[in-house]
């Protein structure tokens, strides 16, 4: 059964603009390491980073709250699998609320997907909950090994 959905768009010059006003506080604040490992392994950073705020902003949306209710940035993380496919890492607040939300008897499992084309980023989350324990969820995937750095093109280019 469908929990939540949410959706966002972002601008990737508007994230470029606050990149430069205030650089590391911005990153620090509002993105985990691990996303901004890979932002910075990224010829066009603010896309990559633009598309993780979207998905942020999609995934409060999801969880019912917007970012209010006490839900922090960093409590919500895209990651990668090894195929480059995207999934949502969520921990603090975020993690909780949806614990909450989840009917018992079932485990949650939140679906994310981004794309971008200058100037846009756009984000889609979808919460899903499935009959079973917790335990019988598929264990959250390997983290993706540091690829070289190749060019952002339409052929190659993970979320």
């Amino acid at each position: 059964m469908i929990l939540g959905i949410g959706s966002d768009l972002a601008n990737i010059d508007r994230i470029a603009a606050v990149l430069a006003r205030h650089g590391d506080r911005f990153r620090t604040r509002v993105f985990t390491p691990t996303e901004l490992a890979l932002a910075a392994r990224r010829r066009h950073e603010a896309a990559t980073l633009a598309k993780r705020w979207a998905a942020k902003e999609a995934c409060a949306k999801a969880l019912g709250t917007g970012l209010a209710m006490g839900i922090a940035w960093k409590d919500m993380g895209v990651r990668n699998r090894r195929g480059g496919q995207p999934w949502m890492e969520l921990t603090g607040w975020a993690a909780r609320r949806l614990a909450t939300m989840t009917p018992p008897g079932h485990h949650a499992l939140v679906h994310v997907t981004l794309t971008d084309d200058h100037p846009w980023a756009q984000a889609f989350v979808v919460i899903e909950a499935r009959p079973g324990p917790a335990d019988a969820a598929p264990a959250p995937p390997a983290p993706e090994p540091a690829p070289d750095p190749a060019p952002d093109g339409p052929a190659a280019k993970p979320a």
